[in-house]
């Protein structure tokens, strides 16, 4: 049941995955109040969506600036080729053990898509720009990556002025309101 679509979860399910995406540190108790249910009602529906693979973490999203982390990078990156399962475990494999060892940087996504003639992502964050650069230098040494077709977008998380920060509230209340769309 981990295929289950976020459009099939009960009303209550739904409310609480979007309080839980507000501020995941309220109790069984608080979210229940919130959402009109009993604390019970809370528990397994948690324990439920934690089953199923809805929930899958519960974090904060801090201050990167006040941690240390002066640049966020989104490196586009295209792959060589249609990569087989066997190569794309590979991948992974490379990824995991290789690429996010002793780098300085923290990659906190790396994953396939498409979109302006590019074939995968990576999001990173970065003490400083020299932890940028050699995270781009360990990208061209997989083979399954064309290094001719990478090219990265940089935030400076020093500048003063700031458009929006990463949050997940207004995504939590986009859901509420999407699932009571479809619902008309």
């Amino acid at each position: 049941m981990h295929d289950r679509k976020i459009e099939t979860l009960k009303d209550v399910e739904l409310k609480l995955v979007s309080e839980l995406m507000k501020n995941s540190r309220r109790s069984d108790r608080e979210l229940a109040h919130a959402i009109g249910v009993s604390q019970p009602t809370i528990s397994r529906a948690i324990a439920k969506l934690q089953g199923e693979g809805v929930v899958k973490e519960y974090t904060i999203i801090p201050d990167f600036k006040k941690l240390g982390y002066t640049l966020a990078s989104i490196t586009f990156v295209r792959m060589k080729n249609k990569l087989t399962k066997n190569e794309i475990q590979r991948a992974r494999e490379v990824t995991i053990r290789d690429l996010c060892k002793d780098c300085p940087s923290e990659i906190v996504m790396f994953e396939r898509g498409m979109g302006m003639n590019f074939t995968g992502v990576i999001i990173a964050m970065h003490k400083n720009y020299a932890s940028y650069t050699q995270l781009r230098d360990r990208i061209k040494v997989y083979d399954f990556i064309d290094q001719l077709r990478t090219d990265s977008f940089l935030i400076d998380l020093q500048d003063e002025v700031h458009y929006r920060y990463i949050t997940f509230s207004t995504l939590a209340r986009n859901l509420l309101e999407n699932d009571y769309a479809a619902k008309q």
